[in-house]
């Protein structure tokens, strides 16, 4: 038995370059990306509209030709083992690409049979019980809610057991319970260890469930670390301290601190940088002033802020 590769899906030198159409001028949409993405991970691939996410996952998928480059799929070369390749990996599209007269039990066989699935190895019945569509599996798929259609896109991306699962935007347009039942099922399979890809444009969905997070912006890569590490790039936090009674001016003791007076004068916010200043340094210069602190809030740094940062600068 040969053993599990290190990486889900390596990628060296990929390169993506559309021809110019009539006078437009051709398009660079992927640029010479390197990318490992672990075995086992939750990773989540960000970028805004037109960063190059699609283009990535369509070449992976066999649907976009690269330009040069390579690609392996649990240590499968695209080019090599096209058929072998993509039979590792399984594709939840943006698109509610499903036949309205179609059931779900339908659709599922008809998926694995497209993939060469044996009748008696196919695992319907537990697709459905995973999606939670046990008590649709008759229904017409045009009767079914966009939430529900989405579960059965994840459904049909895993008939035929794949070791990894690319979920492309996977949640839009689903309601928050529904998508939360979503995850559920990814987290689900991820500790079964089955490898995710992620892309979304929800940074609040990327950073509670991935361990690992690349961006892409312009085709380029700008970033590619475990969450906490990239969390700890932008080192910036906020306190927010409420004191008995209005504050008319901010204290001496916090003139060597970026310091300002709440809008409605009942504290001060202050924010600063972890590495260099503690908190505890902040609560004494406060007490110092005399002043009786009744509550404290702290804002820390989020993907959104770590997000917006890396792309503007990549920009700039």
């Amino acid at each position: 038995m040969s053993s599990l590769p290190e990486n889900a899906i390596e990628v060296r030198g990929l390169t993506k370059e559309y021809r110019a159409q009539g006078a437009g001028a051709a398009k660079l949409a992927l640029d010479h990306v390197d990318l490992d993405i672990p075995r086992g991970s939750l990773f989540a691939l960000l970028g805004p509209n037109g960063a190059g996410k699609s283009t990535f996952i369509n070449i992976l998928a066999g649907m976009v030709v690269k330009t040069s480059g390579t690609a392996k799929i649990w240590d499968m070369d695209i080019d090599r083992e096209p058929r072998n390749s993509k039979a590792a990996i399984g594709i939840v599209p943006q698109e509610l690409n499903i036949d309205p007269f179609f059931t779900p039990e339908e659709m599922l066989n008809v998926q694995a049979g497209l993939y060469g699935v044996p009748k008696s190895e196919r695992r319907t019945e537990e697709i459905l019980r995973m999606i939670g569509l046990e008590d649709k599996r008759s229904a017409y798929a045009r009767t079914l809610s966009g939430g529900m259609r989405r579960r059965l896109l994840v459904g049909k991306a895993m008939v035929h057991s794949p070791p990894i699962l690319v979920l492309d935007e996977p949640t839009a347009g689903v309601d928050i319970e529904l998508r939360q039942q979503l995850w559920e099922s990814v987290v689900d399979l991820n500790k079964q260890g089955v490898t995710i890809l992620l892309t979304t444009h929800y940074l609040e969905e990327a950073e509670e469930l991935c361990d690992r997070i690349a961006i892409i912006n312009h085709g380029k890569l700008i970033a590619n670390e475990e969450k906490r590490s990239l969390l700890r790039r932008l080192d910036s936090k906020t306190l927010s301290l409420h004191v008995s009674g209005l504050l008319d001016e901010l204290p001496p003791s916090l003139a060597d601190y970026n310091a300002t007076l709440l809008e409605d004068r009942t504290g001060i916010q202050v924010t600063y940088t972890p590495s260099k200043t503690h908190a505890g340094q902040i609560l004494d210069a406060i007490r110092t002033a005399g002043l009786d602190i009744t509550d404290i809030s702290t804002e820390e740094t989020d993907l959104e802020d770590i997000f917006l940062q890396l792309t503007r600068r990549d920009a700039a």
